[in-house]
């Protein structure tokens, strides 16, 4: 156990970019540094990295990774774990060097943003990250204020998928505190998200929709909203959709097992896809804790006009041709 003269320890985070022009920013590096007080007994870098750091470092293996990769300064030059501190040094912490990193410059509706994270509604078309440019991972640093927070990330991140046809609400993390514990939420399933969809067909009721995905357990409660007489389909059902469990296209593939795929699906639609409206599913409605506040949040956005267009053509298209 170490004991220190001074119980706070002078710390700043520094986040660094260079702008070519709007689209154009080069990460450089967030600097996590410090200058060492007056310690009461001798203590390697390596240690006191270990003791003031664990929210960066996790383990003593994230920190044997950061010298192995030259991430810690000290004084100004790359330090070797076992060197020895002095009163007033300067340990600086950076992160490994991104490089050019191309923002996407997509304006996204913000509806929430703080020091820790974010809520926004992401468009239909796009896919939430991946290795090409054209991705809401890329167009979040154009959206988001760059985070202060001591274990800010490099650049913010979606917590969770968006299929990229699909529309609505996604959460970002912007520090790794919130990270984790909205992943941990997810993983124990206490986040609610609310999904609507057009399906074709009259779905009436409500129920639970349990066959696995991938030998995986899969679980959707669906709730019929409203029912229109369709030219195209006979009729169409809008849905409200709850899944319980996150695989790889489960509502799409749930609906679709019962005979009532979402209108626009043509991976799992086999007849009949209607072509140049897209698919009409979106994330419409999350609730879950806040990862630093602990208070209940709940956002909720409207459905894209659309989807009113399309039953509302559906159903007089139908009662002219059976006039």
């Amino acid at each position: 156990m170490f004991f220190f003269a001074f119980a706070e320890v002078i710390l700043s985070s520094v986040s660094s970019f260079f702008i070519l022009n709007k689209s154009d920013y080069f990460c450089y590096m967030i600097l996590h540094s410090f200058f060492v007080p007056l310690l009461s007994e001798r203590m390697r870098v390596f240690d006191y990295v270990c003791v003031h750091l664990s929210g960066v470092f996790p383990s003593k293996n994230g920190v044997k990774k950061a010298f192995k990769n030259e991430l810690i300064l000290l004084n100004g030059k790359i330090a070797f774990s076992g060197e020895w501190l002095e009163e007033g040094d300067k340990v600086e912490v950076k992160a490994q060097d991104l490089g050019a990193f191309k923002v996407f410059p997509l304006k996204l509706e913000v509806l929430f943003e703080d020091a820790f994270m974010a809520v926004i509604h992401k468009p239909a078309g796009f896919s939430v990250s991946g290795n090409y440019y054209k991705t809401i991972q890329n167009a979040l640093p154009y959206n988001l204020s760059v985070s202060k927070e001591e274990d800010a990330l490099i650049l913010p991140r979606p917590v969770h998928r968006l299929d990229k046809l699909t529309s609505g609400l996604l959460l970002v993390a912007k520090t790794r505190s919130a990270q984790i514990n909205l992943g941990q939420q997810f993983e124990n399933q206490q986040i609610s998200k609310i999904y609507v969809a057009l399906v074709k067909g009259k779905l009436e009721g409500e129920g639970l929709l349990d066959s696995s995905i991938d030998k995986q357990k899969a679980k959707t409660f669906y709730k019929s909203v409203r029912v229109e007489q369709s030219l195209s389909y006979t009729d169409v059902s809008m849905v409200e959709l709850q899944p319980k469990t996150g695989r790889t296209h489960q509502l799409r593939i749930h609906m679709a097992e019962i005979g009532h795929p979402i209108v626009g699906d043509a991976v799992h639609d086999s007849e009949k896809v209607l072509k140049g409206k897209g698919l009409f599913l979106t994330a419409c409605k999350v609730s879950f804790v806040h990862p630093i506040s602990l208070l209940n949040q709940t956002f909720e956005i409207s459905l894209p006009s659309k989807f009113d267009a399309f039953l509302k053509r559906e159903k007089r298209r139908w009662k002219k041709f059976n006039a």
